[in-house]
C-alpha cells in the first residue's frame, strides 16, 4: 500500500456542515487547507441526499463554496492515527495519506446514541438515521412497517424521510415528556428557521401518531424483528412492526481528539472562545462541542476556520450569532435529557457489548470501563466501544479514556506503516 506525505497551513478532519464551514472560511483567507472525511462525498450524514427545503438548498450552497474555496478534498479518508507532532495518517482506497498541518480543526461530528434492551440485538432494529441513509441508497422500505422509537428531533426527521420513500409508519416513540417537548416547541419562536423545519416534518408526518413519554422495553421476533413491546411508564403495549428504528439521540466522536489529548469536559471536547481546545493550534467545532445541530455546527466551524486563519477580528464578529444556537443547544439537551427509567431497560441477561456477546450482568460486577474491559472484553470488539461505550457511560457512569491507534478498523499495511513511523520517531 502506497504512502503519500503532504503538508497544509490547515487541515480539517471531518467534512460534516462545521468542517467544511471551517474549511472554506480558512481556504477563502489564502490559507492552504485540506479537509478529510471516511465518507466517498462531504456533506456528513446531516447533507446527505437532503430532500428539499432549507437543508437541501444549505447543501447546495456549500457544496458549491467548498468547490470554490480553493480547499483539497480528501473522501474516503479514514483518519486512525497521529504518529507524531502535527502529522495524521488517514487510509484511503488506494493508500496512506500522511499529512502534516500546521493548525488543525477537528469537526468529526456525531453518531446515533444506542441503549441496551431485550431484543436490541435482532435484524431490523437500527437507528432512524441509518435506516433513512440506506433507505436513501435504495434500501427497500416501500410498504414495510416502522417504529420510530429513542429521543431527539432526529426521530422525526428519519420518520418523514422515511414515509417519503414509502414506508409505513407505525409510530413515533419519544421517550421526553410533553411538557419538555412543548417548552421545546415554543421556544423555536426564538428560531424561526427551526420553527418551519418542525412545522414541515409535522405536516409530512400527519397522521402518524407521536407519542411522548413513551419508550421500547423489549423487540421481539425470531429471525428478524416483528414487534416492539412499548410502556409509558404505566401500561405497556405492543406494536408490529418490520423495522424498529430507534436511537437516544446523538453521542459526539471524541475519539481523534482524545487521541490527541484534547481535555474532555461533561462528555463534550473543551474550547474557548475561538473553538481553540487545549491542545496549542488544535481548534473543534460541531456536535463534539455540544450537539446543537447543522446551523450551530456552520457557525462553530466558521468561526474555528477564521481563528484558525488567523483572523479573530472577523471570527468576532460571529459570536453573536453562535450565543444564539447556543440558547437552542442548551434547549434541546434539556427537553431530550434521558430519563433514568432508560436505565432500567436491559435485564440481567441483555447484551450490553454486542460485539463481544456481554450480558449486563457480567459488567456489574466491575468497578470501571478499564476493569470491565480487563474482564469481560466489553468494548474490545470491531466497533471499539463507540456502541456499547456510550451505553456503558449511561448505565454505569464509566467514561472510556483509553484511546489508542489505529482509532478504526485498517488494513495490516496501514498498520505497519505507524508502527514504522513510531520506530522513527
Amino acid at each position: 500500500m502506497s504512502s503519500r506525505r503532504q503538508g497544509f497551513a490547515v487541515l480539517v478532519v471531518g467534512a460534516g456542515p462545521a468542517g467544511i464551514a471551517a474549511a472554506c472560511a480558512a481556504a477563502e483567507a489564502g490559507q492552504e487547507t485540506a479537509v478529510l472525511d471516511s465518507s466517498p462525498w462531504p456533506g456528513g450524514q446531516i447533507w446527505r441526499g437532503e430532500e428539499g427545503g432549507a437543508g437541501e438548498r444549505d447543501a447546495r450552497c456549500w457544496m458549491g463554496r467548498l468547490k470554490s474555496s480553493g480547499a483539497r478534498v480528501f473522501c474516503g479518508a479514514t483518519a486512525f492515527a497521529a504518529p507524531g507532532p502535527n502529522r495524521l495518517l488517514a487510509e484511503t482506497p488506494a493508500g496512506v495519506l500522511d499529512l502534516g498541518w500546521r493548525r488543525l480543526v477537528i469537526a468529526t461530528g456525531a453518531r446515533e446514541l444506542f441503549l441496551p434492551f431485550p431484543g436490541w440485538t435482532l435484524p431490523g432494529v437500527i437507528g432512524p438515521g441509518g435506516l433513512h441513509a440506506m433507505a436513501k441508497e435504495g434500501w427497500p422500505v416501500s410498504g414495510k412497517r416502522v417504529v420510530v422509537a429513542g429521543s431527539g428531533p432526529l426521530l422525526l426527521a428519519a420518520a418523514a424521510g422515511l414515509k417519503r420513500l414509502g414506508a409505513r409508519v407505525a409510530l413515533i416513540a419519544e421517550q421526553s415528556p410533553w411538557r419538555k417537548v412543548l417548552r421545546f416547541g415554543r421556544g423555536l419562536l426564538r428560531h424561526p428557521r427551526k420553527l418551519a423545519q418542525g412545522l414541515g416534518l409535522k405536516a409530512r408526518l400527519l397522521g402518524v401518531p407521536y407519542r411522548c413519554s413513551c419508550w421500547p422495553v423489549r423487540a421481539e421476533g425470531a429471525d428478524s424483528v416483528r414487534r416492539v413491546a412499548l410502556t409509558n411508564g404505566r401500561r405497556s403495549w405492543t406494536e408490529g412492526c418490520d423495522y424498529l428504528a430507534c436511537a437516544f439521540h446523538l453521542e459526539p466522536n471524541l475519539e481523534f481528539p482524545r487521541l490527541l489529548g484534547c481535555a474532555i469536559e461533561a462528555g463534550f471536547v473543551r474550547v474557548g472562545q475561538f473553538q481553540e481546545t487545549t491542545v496549542e493550534n488544535v481548534w473543534c467545532a460541531g456536535e463534539p462541542t455540544g450537539i446543537g445541530g447543522a446551523d450551530c455546527a456552520v457557525v462553530e466551524g466558521a468561526i474555528a476556520g477564521l481563528a484558525a486563519a488567523g483572523l479573530r477580528e472577523r471570527a468576532r464578529a460571529l459570536f453573536r450569532a453562535r450565543a444564539s444556537w447556543h440558547d437552542f443547544r442548551a434547549a434541546l439537551r434539556d427537553a431530550f435529557e434521558l430519563r433514568a427509567e432508560l436505565r432500567q431497560m436491559s435485564t440481567a441477561d441483555t447484551l450490553v457489548c454486542r460485539c463481544e456477546d456481554v450480558p449486563r450482568r457480567e459488567l456489574e460486577a466491575c468497578e470501571s470501563w478499564t476493569e470491565a474491559k480487563l474482564r469481560t472484553r466489553c468494548g474490545m470488539g470491531a466497533c471499539q466501544g463507540r456502541v456499547c461505550g456510550a451505553g456503558a457511560r449511561f448505565l454505569f457512569g464509566w467514561e472510556n479514556e483509553s484511546i489508542r491507534p489505529p482509532l478504526f478498523p485498517v488494513n495490516l499495511a496501514s498498520l505497519a506503516r505507524e508502527a514504522g513511523d513510531c520506530k522513527t520517531a
